[in-house]
C-alpha cells in the first residue's frame, strides 16, 4: 500500500479503501519571491556595463592568444601582443566609462532629498512662526477695516 490510501475496518468487519489527502494549505511554492536589496541599474549604466564587461573578456582572450603565440614563436606574436596592449587600453577605459556613466546619472536623476529630523523641526517651526504672523496680520487689516483701534471695545 502507498502513503496516500489507508486500509481501514468498519465497525462491521469489512474493509475499506480511504484517501489520505493533504492539506492544500500546506503547499509550499518553489521559490518564494523576496524583494530586491538593490535597485536595477539605470539604462545608461547597465549599457555602457556590459559594453565594457564584452571589451574586457575580448581583451582577455586577445591577451591568452597573444601568450600562446609566443610560446609557440608564431609571427603573429608580435601583432596580437600590440593589439593586446591596445584593447587593454580600451578595456581602461570602458571600466571607467562605467563609472562616470554612473555618477553623471546620479547626479542628473539620482538625488533623492531626505531631510534629516532635525531640518524637519526647524522647518515645522518656521512654518507654526509664519502662521502665527499671518494670523496677526489678517487680525490688524479686520480691525483697521473696521475702522477701530486696537483695544477699543465699543464703537462711539
Amino acid at each position: 500500500m502507498g502513503t496516500a490510501e489507508r486500509l481501514a475496518a468498519s465497525e462491521d468487519g469489512a474493509a475499506t479503501h480511504s484517501t489520505v489527502r493533504q492539506q492544500q494549505a500546506q503547499y509550499r511554492t518553489l521559490w518564494i519571491e523576496e524583494p530586491a536589496k538593490r535597485y536595477r541599474m539605470p539604462d545608461p549604466v547597465r549599457t555602457s556595463a556590459v559594453r565594457s564587461v564584452i571589451i574586457i573578456a575580448v581583451t582577455l582572450m586577445l591577451a591568452m592568444v597573444a601568450f600562446f603565440c609566443t610560446m609557440a614563436e608564431s609571427w603573429l606574436a608580435f601583432p596580437m601582443v600590440i593589439s593586446s596592449v591596445v584593447s587593454t587600453v580600451v578595456a581602461t577605459w570602458s571600466a571607467v566609462d562605467v563609472l562616470v556613466t554612473r555618477q553623471v546619472w546620479n547626479q542628473r536623476y539620482g538625488v533623492v532629498s531626505e531631510p534629516s529630523s532635525t531640518a524637519r523641526t526647524l522647518r515645522r517651526e518656521r512654518r507654526a512662526a509664519r502662521r502665527q504672523q499671518r494670523a496677526a496680520e489678517r487680525e490688524q487689516e479686520r480691525i483697521r477695516r473696521r475702522g477701530g483701534q486696537a483695544g477699543q471695545l465699543t464703537h462711539p
